[in-house]
């Protein structure tokens, strides 16, 4: 009796398995509380066998070193396992709309249907001419992919509970975020920067509108503060980020104005690409702007989040899942924790 309570005071491990590195994030079994974290890097890896060696002992590395809870987890699929399209069907409900949204998209995944796992969620009617539609957001992934995800778990001695995928993590972070009732009703566009591509998600409380996933990220900032600096883009990492973090004052100013003066072609990129989404939002949305922008990510900052704020002509703020919590250690950029943290907060059976 006594260990089966202790067991369940803790919810899932959330696992985010990014390009670089390894996150997890385990909250108490009401949410109210942090019960561990921790963020590892993968070593360089020359295959694929040997990536999936690192990834499992990376993991098994991490629930030594952290005091999670039991063994219960759930994954994510993210850019690289997943296929995301946003499409028009006639208007219908139950077996009918599950059909029309199958004919649609098997002309649209790059592997047979047979092949895949496809699943959708409705946005909003929206009107195409004479004829009112139904906009939806199909993700899909090829079944080989999902099966080595799920083995990785299973070799790292965890139970999968759950698949989840990284626009529905994010969007359960910003709803545990942004909880007053005004905030339910108000749209706001999540953009998440990794280190090769970036996702936009617009929501409207916890109802995803719209998904899509751009290819810049933090690794074109690097190529750029390289060939500006004429440096190796190691180094150029190392100098971004360490001059990102240090306190302002102890920044070296000419370091910073440098590295802004490199990057600056990308970001303004990068708030093009956004306003577009953003364009197509107010266009196939109509009725209610957004409300605002939150930055998250590896690649999140302030002055990014002050310069696509610009460009978007919207309030842009940092995300921060752990907002709501007293944390006992310093954790870095919270918003490279969103992913993580929203795995983490799904209610599974």
């Amino acid at each position: 009796m006594f260990s089966l309570f202790n067991f369940r005071r803790a919810g899932p491990i959330g696992i985010d398995l990014g390009s670089r590195s390894l996150k997890m994030v385990q909250f108490s079994a009401d949410r109210s509380s942090l019960v561990a974290c921790g963020r590892w890097e993968f070593p360089a890896s020359s295959t694929p066998n040997k990536h999936a060696e690192q990834v499992v002992e990376t993991i098994q590395r991490g629930l030594t070193e952290r005091k999670f809870a039991g063994r219960d987890a759930v994954l994510c699929l993210g850019d690289k396992e997943l296929v995301l399209q946003n499409i028009r069907v006639p208007k219908s409900e139950g077996a009918e709309l599950d059909r029309h949204v199958a004919q649609e998209a098997a002309g649209r995944v790059p592997f047979g249907v047979a092949e895949a796992e496809i699943r959708y969620l409705e946005a909003a009617d929206v009107r195409q001419g004479e004829a009112v539609m139904r906009e939806v957001i199909v993700f899909a992934c090829h079944r080989p992919a999902l099966q080595n995800s799920l083995e990785l778990i299973t070799k790292s001695h965890l139970n999968p509970l759950a698949v989840d995928v990284e626009p529905a993590a994010l969007v359960r972070t910003y709803a545990a975020q942004f909880r007053r009732q005004d905030d339910v009703h108000e749209r706001a566009l999540l953009i998440h920067m990794g280190h090769q591509r970036t996702g936009v998600v617009i929501t409207q409380g916890d109802e995803m509108l719209f998904v899509k996933y751009l290819d810049i990220g933090g690794s074109h900032l690097d190529a750029a503060v390289a060939r500006h600096l004429r440096m190796d883009e190691k180094e150029a990492a190392a100098l971004r980020r360490n001059s990102g973090d240090r306190r302002a004052d102890l920044q070296d100013p000419e370091v910073i104005r440098s590295v802004h003066e490199a990057t600056r072609a990308v970001v303004d990129r990068l708030g093009n690409e956004l306003s577009m989404c953003v364009r197509y939002h107010s266009v196939t949305f109509r009725g209610q702007p957004l409300a605002r922008a939150v930055l998250g990510g590896g690649e999140a900052t302030l002055p990014l989040a002050d310069a696509l704020g610009k460009a978007l002509n919207l309030k842009c703020e940092l995300s921060d899942p752990f907002r709501a919590l007293t944390l006992q250690r310093d954790v870095g950029r919270r918003g490279l924790w969103d992913v993580a943290a929203g795995l983490a907060l799904r209610e599974v059976k």
